[in-house]
């Protein structure tokens, strides 16, 4: 079976779309500085984390995707868990019942993004994530109560990420509408989507489900840590 570039996502979109974004080299990438901790390897069971070092601060907490071999004793493992990786198999994205405007975001926006991720906590986020793709959200009374954006770039595979919504505000369909902005754009691009989510979030994973999004593969993930010296 060829390999798909799903196997070993983190490093080929850091060594390849992203890699204007990332600090690193042959063997071991990271996103730089302002963008979300997360460091690929070019070989997930024999990892680099000595070429990784130069460019992570002791006890800096770094999310790292796909993971089949231990890090050394300098490092530290500070989370371990898996995450299903889920490709889109739903056809045209249906419109969403949702009748709230879908604002496109940008620079100006990310103090309120900061603000939703600070208050819904999907996953690792930064000041400068907007820039690794599209992202789109809800306002409503001038506050921003949900958005959805793209992270891992493969080409003709996309990553949607940072999905969520404001505590007071969920269940009422907002994340599926912002969901199915970024589905439909990528698709119209010729782009299929893709998404993570955590093994322990069955909620969740139930819905992307019911959207159109099958499972590809249980990814391992772990947070790590360089350990003082």
């Amino acid at each position: 079976m060829n390999p798909s570039p799903l196997d070993n996502i983190v490093w080929n979109s850091l060594n390849g779309a992203h890699a204007r974004f990332s600090v690193g080299g042959g063997t071991a990438r990271r996103y730089a500085p302002g963008f979300p901790p997360i460091a690929g390897f070019a070989s997930n069971d024999r990892p680099d984390f000595d070429a990784l070092a130069p460019h992570c601060a002791p006890g800096e907490r770094i999310y790292v995707g796909g993971l089949t071999a231990p890090p050394p004793p300098n490092w530290e493992v500070a989370y371990e868990s898996s995450a299903w990786q889920m490709l889109w198999h739903g056809g045209a994205a249906t419109k969403s019942p949702v009748d709230a405007p879908i604002v496109e975001l940008n620079g100006e926006h990310v103090p309120q993004m900061l603000a939703l991720i600070d208050a819904a906590k999907p996953g690792p986020f930064a000041a400068r994530s907007r820039e690794l793709g599209r992202y789109v959200g809800i306002f409503e009374n001038g506050e921003l109560v949900a958005m959805a954006g793209e992270r891992f770039d493969l080409g003709t595979l996309r990553e949607i990420s940072a999905v969520c919504t404001l505590p007071a505000h969920q269940g009422r369909g907002l994340a599926r509408a912002v969901m199915l902005a970024l589905i439909d754009g990528q698709l119209r691009r010729g782009v299929t989507p893709f998404l993570h989510v955590d093994r322990d979030n069955t909620r969740a994973h139930a819905t992307y489900r019911r959207m159109g999004f099958r499972d590809h593969a249980e990814m391992p993930l772990h947070v790590v840590a360089k350990r003082p010296r």
